[in-house]
């Protein structure tokens, strides 16, 4: 009996041995195919509460830098740099359509638009100047975003590339009124507007994480709706985060004005821009979402081919086009209605608060309320942006219709609401129904590309904008054509978020959880939280 039982202790030794080198053996496999899948983008740790705080707060601290700081503080930080505009044919009380005005409202809008600045033997404007080191900056963005691209997608520099972006930006705008001569701001703002792409591209990355984080790594096609509905809820309270950053700095700027030393008013209201802009930096260094996936298991392991994998996926590149056209449309309208407010209509600088209030404020209600009639209908994510196109396209239509007559306030309101809610959705939606035709492990490259057509897109309309500053019906001309452009794209184009998440890899016939997935639910929407 005791050899027996001696006997079955050691049997029982060894089974437990064998259990343990197979429990090791089943663990270091499992944490193998965790490596594997983490390489393609395959596994995201779900964010936590305070991770989507800090994300709408990002959006607070930054939304602003290409909405007011770039096409509305620093044009006029460049008129008050330079000598007091001459007085206009019809005298400072009366503006160029025989309205009654101030001398100070006329002598703002006369800067901004006089030829006071040479180069090269030719005169610019203010705006012109402004367009000009817009241009500069995208031309200087592009090696930067093409560099570093690549990195977005491998290992853990991300938050490096993103903090030496926003740091260069941020410190950039408080020493901008050292020197009072407009010329220096042409490397100033391109240097912004650079360091504006790179951000752009991280945060764009960030948003695409989020979503994997919550949603996982492929789902079936039952499940897509939950991912489309998670993303644009993200998205939507983030952007109405931003809109209401871009409300204080409106007012801030509008404040500043009322000073009797202008230009040291808006130096000030650049260096708050800084600050706030360096605030941003809570959130990319608060967060650590990199890539484990090497060059090996990547299939574009050479830089260029990794950045211009997008025209691979004509989905994505079709979307491109859209980002594009409504980001001319938004800003062509904001700047031109302002000038013409301003220098036309003679609205007095509260009346002009108020219409940038409507512009910036509404999006913090219509955007919810979007993301529930998205819900309750059950809309895909163009035909929201069709809803966009054509608030959009309705607000040109009318203002090129009456491009000859005397705008009453209340009209202006009427059709700030609604393009402030037209804006809210672009800014929100584009980049979601972007993310859906983006493949995982590819998130860095695509968004760069992103960032980089909404910047062309937001230049091209601020340009035209500037270049005809009295001739409102050209720039509502233009917008319309796009926007009659965009919505022929979404409804013929075949632009599709569905078939895009398809061909991304997003989608897959039968669901089988990837090793170590357990994010994946029927329905997670309901568990992100509602910060905004």
């Amino acid at each position: 009996m005791a050899e027996i039982s001696s006997q079955a202790q050691d049997n029982a030794k060894e089974r437990e041995q064998g259990k343990s080198v197979y429990g090791t053996a089943v663990g270091v496999k499992i944490q193998n195919e965790k490596q594997i899948w983490r390489g393609w983008g395959g596994i995201e740790e779900k964010p936590t509460r305070g991770e989507v705080f800090t994300w709408n707060f990002y959006a607070f601290c930054t939304y602003f830098v290409l909405t007011v700081l770039v096409p509305v503080v620093f044009p006029l930080i460049i008129s008050k740099a330079g000598p007091d505009p001459p007085e206009p044919p019809q005298g400072w009380l009366q503006s160029f359509k025989g309205l009654k005005c101030t001398q100070k409202e006329m002598q703002l809008y006369v800067g901004l638009v006089h030829r006071e600045l040479t180069a090269g033997g030719r005169g610019f404007s203010p705006l012109a100047w402004t367009s000009i080191s817009w241009i500069t900056g995208i031309f200087l963005s592009t090696p930067f975003l093409g560099f570093t691209s690549f990195y977005l997608d491998r290992g853990y520099g991300q938050q490096v590339i993103a903090g030496l972006a926003t740091g260069i930006g941020a410190i950039l705008c408080l020493p901008a009124g050292f020197f009072k001569k407009p010329g220096v701001f042409l490397p100033y703002i391109a240097a912004v507007v650079a360091a504006s792409a790179v951000t752009g591209a991280w945060s764009n990355r960030h948003l695409a994480l989020l979503i994997r984080g919550f949603t996982g790594s492929k789902i079936p096609k039952t499940q897509f709706p939950n991912r489309r509905s998670l993303g644009s809820k993200l998205s939507l309270y983030s952007t109405a985060a931003g809109c209401f950053g871009a409300v204080i700095m409106t007012s801030f700027t509008c404040l500043m004005l009322n000073h009797s030393d202008q230009f040291t008013a808006l130096w000030v209201v650049s260096i708050f821009s800084g600050l706030l802009w360096g605030l941003s930096l809570i959130h990319i260094f608060s967060t650590i979402r990199g890539s484990e996936g090497s060059d090996d298991t990547l299939d574009d392991s050479v830089p260029v081919v990794h950045a211009l994998s997008i025209f691979r996926f004509p989905h994505a590149a079709a979307t491109l086009t859209l980002h594009f056209l409504s980001s001319f449309m938004l800003i062509c309208i904001f700047g031109s209605v302002t000038l013409y407010a301003s220098g036309y209509l003679c609205l007095k600088s509260h009346n002009i608060l108020f219409l940038w209030f409507t512009y910036f404020l509404v999006p913090l209600v219509s955007l919810p309320l979007a993301h529930r009639l998205q819900q309750f209908m059950k809309f895909d994510t163009e035909k929201m942006l069709l809803i966009a196109f054509i608030l959009s396209t309705v607000t040109s239509a009318f203002g090129f219709y009456y491009r000859g007559s005397i705008w009453s306030t209340s009209f202006m309101l009427l059709f700030a609401t609604i393009q402030g809610t037209a804006s809210g959705l672009f800014h929100a939606l584009g980049i979601v129904l972007f993310l859906d035709c983006t493949p995982a492990g590819k998130e860095g490259a695509f968004c760069s590309w992103y960032s980089w057509v909404g910047a062309v897109g937001a230049c091209a309309g601020f340009t035209w904008a500037a270049a005809f500053p009295g001739s409102i019906g050209k720039a509502f001309r233009a917008s319309l054509c796009a926007g009659i452009v965009g919505m022929v794209l979404l409804i013929f184009g075949n632009i599709s978020s569905f078939k895009g998440a398809k061909s991304a890899g997003h989608i897959i016939k039968k669901y089988k959880s990837a090793p170590g997935d357990h994010h994946f639910k029927g329905s997670e929407t309901s568990e992100v939280p509602n910060e905004a």
